[in-house]
């Protein structure tokens, strides 16, 4: 595990996983494997009963770094994928233990995608939320397998292709989120519950949660798969790297619909 991009710690069967690639967390391939491993940390330690992800920044998490996209061929963005959605979501479905993202800040894009495959996000009553990607000439592919198993088709469909930010009273309302705290103190309340499920019986624990896991995976990751091939067709179109370029360029992309 990278030391210096995730931080691990685990006392009174709680372990924290804090994402610390400042300033806002770009995911990297790096990051995503010491993400995974991390988790896998705390999935075969016996003495962890329930794991708590967090930022150890005030961004949760903004999204991809986009040298990961901008420039690369198809093939080398569907590697990236392959570890951000299939291997996360695996990982999440076999931990056999309750997490829960702490969230107190901006989360984006691919950061969504860490919050969501958590069992429950807590969020400060000042985080924002969004699916930014339409807006660099990319879509948030992941997300529309998701999202609408969360939120429902209308609502989703704004969320995903309009790339408005919005606001955690809004991600509550929609169910996207488990519950709203104070500013400041989403980590706390994560602590809190994580205690309440470390307490329970940990056999119990793992079998109701691996049917529940079953139960809500239905086809999910056969349309992720899906979901990755259209990401990465859509990374080698001209619009997509204008839209990249375009964003890190700050000026206004042309799109030519090729």
């Amino acid at each position: 595990m990278s030391a210096d991009l995730v931080r691990y710690s685990a006392a009174a069967g709680v372990a924290e996983i804090m994402l610390d690639r400042a300033p806002v967390n770009a995911l990297s391939m790096p990051l995503i494997d010491a993400l995974l491993a991390a988790l896998a940390r705390a999935r075969d330690d016996e003495a962890v009963r329930a794991v708590i992800v967090a930022s150890a920044h005030k961004v949760f998490c903004a999204g991809l770094d986009l040298d990961i996209v901008r420039g690369k061929p198809g093939i080398e963005t569907k590697k990236f994928l392959e570890r951000l959605y299939f291997a996360l979501n695996d990982t999440q479905y076999r931990m056999g233990k309750p997490t829960i993202a702490a969230i107190d800040g901006a989360v984006r894009a691919g950061g969504m995608t860490i919050a969501i495959s958590c069992d429950m996000i807590v969020a400060g009553d000042a985080s924002t939320f969004g699916y930014p990607e339409i807006d660099v000439g990319l879509i948030p592919a992941i997300h529309f397998v998701q999202l609408p198993r969360l939120v429902g088709k209308h609502q989703a469909f704004g969320l995903l292709f309009l790339g408005d930010p919005f606001d955690a009273a809004t991600a509550f309302r929609m169910g996207l989120i488990s519950e709203i705290v104070p500013k400041g103190t989403a980590l706390d309340r994560a602590r809190e519950i994580a205690r309440r499920l470390a307490a329970k019986s940990p056999i119990v624990m793992k079998i109701g949660r691996d049917a529940f896991m079953r139960a809500v995976d239905a086809d999910f990751r056969r349309s992720v798969e899906n979901a990755a091939e259209s990401f990465a067709l859509v990374a080698t179109t001209e619009d997509c790297q204008e839209g990249l370029n375009a964003f890190v360029e700050k000026r206004t992309p042309s799109y030519k619909g090729r």
